[in-house]
């Protein structure tokens, strides 16, 4: 992989920026590419510091010289009209907000015109983002839009060392969930999985197994009707088209150690069917993927925990996971396009 992945800072008043200068630190014992920052080199110093982490910032004028400063220091591309934003760990601002969109977008922006290889995002506050006018349930609709991409197909899939994850519907209340299902959504989110899995990730048949919506996935219908009105009719299109698919299963058995055994990623119908057993299992290692987007991207399982900001009791593993994920995947992309050129 000759260029480097692009990392967006996340609310500066997180743990995003002690999170990268630790990734940085650990750059060799854990096999890191090369990576650079969009903005923040002033607080990323700081946080650094405050931390007692030995990572000293390269400012660099374009991407281009990134993988070069790597083994320097971390690569810090500066943003225009952000450079005296100040470090407040767990104090979110509205300024906190504004840079944390701006290295969202320029971040965006490098990775889609391939001057990087991948993007991994840092954690955000959604509401302090609508603050300064950002209009997306979350930056997985924001990058669909800006690659785009239509929002139902950009895919999040959270992946940690034990069990791969789908949320069918994620940002909407569980009330409306069963409204928003239809055979179609499952259809079309379960196949570009599928081919995600297959070209990103170096599965050449993914096993997948849907989970059903109510207990035990209906029990015939007494419980409901969505597995055979709506789910079932998805798998069987699938199944059609040479989808290895199975279900739909009961979820609380889904996630036991002989169940996972069984295939490579689960679908779930909504957000917390997908994530609970994820972060149960993986909280430390977790990565969000978004598959179906013309970028590669990725970022760390967990939010900005404003709370412990600043007191170095962050565990980096989630953001290392999510960068070597990212790395790894832009190296299969490499290698494809290469053997169809």
């Amino acid at each position: 992989m000759d260029l480097p992945l692009v990392l967006s800072l996340g609310d500066p008043s997180g743990i995003g920026p002690e999170l990268i200068a630790a990734a940085w630190t650990r750059r060799e014992a854990d096999g890191l590419p090369p990576f650079f920052v969009a903005g923040g080199a002033g607080l990323l110093t700081a946080a650094a510091r405050h931390c007692n982490l030995d990572m000293p910032v390269v400012r660099i004028e374009h991407p281009g010289v990134a993988a070069e400063a790597f083994n320097e220091g971390l690569p810090v591309l500066p943003l225009a009209g952000h450079a005296n934003a100040g470090w407040r760990p767990g104090e979110p601002c509205r300024d906190g907000a504004a840079l944390a969109l701006a290295s969202l977008e320029e971040a965006c922006a490098l990775a889609s015109s391939g001057a990087a290889a991948a993007l991994v995002t840092g954690p955000v506050a959604k509401h302090a983002l609508a603050e300064v006018g950002f209009a997306h349930p979350g930056q997985t609709e924001f990058l669909a839009h800006a690659c785009g991409i239509a929002p139902h197909d950009a895919v999040m899939m959270l992946a940690g060392p034990t069990l791969r994850t789908i949320p069918l519907t994620v940002h909407c209340a569980l009330a409306e969930v069963a409204d928003l299902l239809t055979a179609e959504l499952i259809y079309r989110r379960t196949a570009i999985a599928a081919r995600a899995l297959a070209n990103d990730f170096g599965i050449a048949k993914p096993r997948i197994a849907l989970a059903g919506l109510n207990p035990h996935a209906g029990e015939g219908g007494k419980f409901g009707d969505e597995e055979m009105r709506i789910i079932a009719p998805a798998i069987a299109k699938l199944r059609a088209e040479g989808f290895d698919v199975t279900g739909p299963h009961p979820a609380d058995a889904l996630f036991a150690a002989r169940q996972r055994a069984t295939y490579d990623v689960a679908v779930c119908m909504y957000h917390d069917q997908a994530l609970i057993p994820l972060k149960a299992l993986d909280f430390d290692a977790g990565v969000n993927v978004t598959l179906g987007l013309p970028i590669i991207r990725t970022s760390a399982d967990h939010g900005t925990a404003f709370g412990i900001a600043g007191k170095g009791l962050a565990d980096a593993g989630a953001t290392v996971a999510a960068i070597r994920m990212a790395g790894d995947c832009a190296v299969r992309r490499s290698s494809e396009r290469q053997q169809n050129s």
